[in-house]
């Protein structure tokens, strides 16, 4: 008999949402190219575009500026090629911050010697005083900022670092590929000019995503060239069946979302509380468990919990041993555990930065899951605060 599973790692990626399911299903059975003129291929392309205009109207774009990618990688990468243009100066200088996903922190095209890492406050949020003279008496930059940041939750000031861009010149590019379908948010109200979304975060297939351009925005230069799909700026027949999945799910996201989220948030509130309540402290506090970016505005789904002296690496297998799927942070690592570099950019040391644990919810996260998650970690913080090494290190 198969052990009762519980989901608990919605950052990594979603179920298949079933309105998504039954477009792709539609979708495989449409047989033209979307670049074909004839019957089938308008058909085709008559799916795209109109999960083109969903997302645009998601996000409060143009559907012309909508360029579907592979995924929210691609979509950075695409955001961070050359050819970007403010005031018609190309853009040869890029701002990171250093919280962001390994996709924007590889710096696109940019040479290494024209990258630059914004520091983040100890609250996982970013230091708009250390970026006001990264960007005064310099050339336009393009900066790069998360909307939300995959591990904490922790969201970012996107509109006072896009006040501060565009005063200096600069294009503003945000990964909004974790946030997007948890919270409400409009490209031009925070006045974004580049926007990466993604599909697997909101019950969508995987390998589909996009990079979204407010109006106006000049290049970026296509990533793959030789044809003239995404007009002219992502060659290659598109994904239909994917892209229609993807568009059935943004709409199915946003409809839900408010109820959703607010249920959820719930349910993660009761998370931390069970977590802060079942791992008690020696008397020197030694054993004291962080909730990072906890004094912050946070993803309404999102945990990162973390207790010296325990090893992520080991609370995870343990979490899994006992039916519950969690995760170390990132899920971008080919199944490696390696130290969060969020964590260490918001100064925390070693020891803590070993022991994150990232709890994720989502529109199937039940009550019962959370009791089940919370009474799983009551027997390893038993261990824990005993140092039962058999329990702790045994995989």
């Amino acid at each position: 008999m198969m052990q009762e599973r519980t989901y608990l790692d919605w950052n990594a990626t979603t179920p298949l949402r079933r309105e998504a399911r039954e477009a792709m299903a539609a979708a495989w059975d449409v047989i033209g190219n979307p670049s074909s003129i004839h019957a089938e291929g308008r058909r085709a392309r008559g799916l795209m575009e109109n999960a083109r205009a969903t997302l645009a109207a998601a996000v409060g774009a143009q559907p012309r500026n909508v360029i579907f990618t592979s995924g929210g990688t691609e979509a950075n990468a695409l955001a961070l090629s050359s050819g970007l243009q403010s005031n018609k100066q190309i853009l040869d200088r890029l701002i990171v911050s250093a919280i962001e996903h390994a996709s924007v922190l590889a710096g696109g095209q940019f040479a290494p010697d024209r990258l630059a890492r914004l520091p983040v406050q100890r609250s996982g949020v970013v230091d708009l005083d250390a970026l006001r003279p990264m960007l005064a008496g310099r050339p336009p930059a393009l900066v790069s900022v998360m909307l939300a940041n995959n591990e904490t939750g922790a969201i970012q000031p996107v509109a006072e670092v896009a006040d501060l861009v565009h005063e200096a010149g600069g294009l503003l590019h945000v990964d909004a590929v974790q946030a997007f379908g948890k919270i409400d948010f409009n490209i031009k109200a925070l006045n974004i000019d580049l926007l990466s979304v993604s599909a697997h975060k909101i019950g969508g297939p995987k390998g589909t995503g996009a990079l979204v351009l407010a109006e106006n925005v000049i290049g970026p230069r296509a990533l793959i060239q030789g044809g003239g799909q995404e007009r002219g700026r992502r060659a290659g027949t598109e994904n239909v069946a994917g892209i229609a999945g993807f568009g059935a799910a943004v709409k199915a996201a946003v409809a839900a979302r408010a109820g959703e989220m607010a249920r959820i948030e719930i349910l993660r509130n009761r998370l931390e509380q069970g977590l802060r309540q079942t791992q008690g402290s020696d008397q020197d506090g030694s054993q004291a468990g962080v909730i990072f970016s906890q004094d912050v505005a946070r993803l309404p789904n999102t945990t990162l919990f973390g207790v010296p002296g325990l090893k992520a690496e080991t609370a995870v297998v343990r979490f899994d041993l006992e039916g519950i799927a969690v995760s170390s942070g990132s899920a971008c690592s080919s199944g490696k555990v390696q130290p969060s570099h969020v964590l260490q950019a918001m100064g925390y040391g070693p020891e803590l930065v070993r022991s994150a644990i990232r709890f994720s919810l989502g529109w199937e996260t039940t009550d019962a899951d959370i009791e089940r998650a919370i009474k799983a970690w009551r027997k390893l913080s038993g261990a824990l605060l005993r140092k039962d090494e058999t329990v702790l290190e045994q995989f």
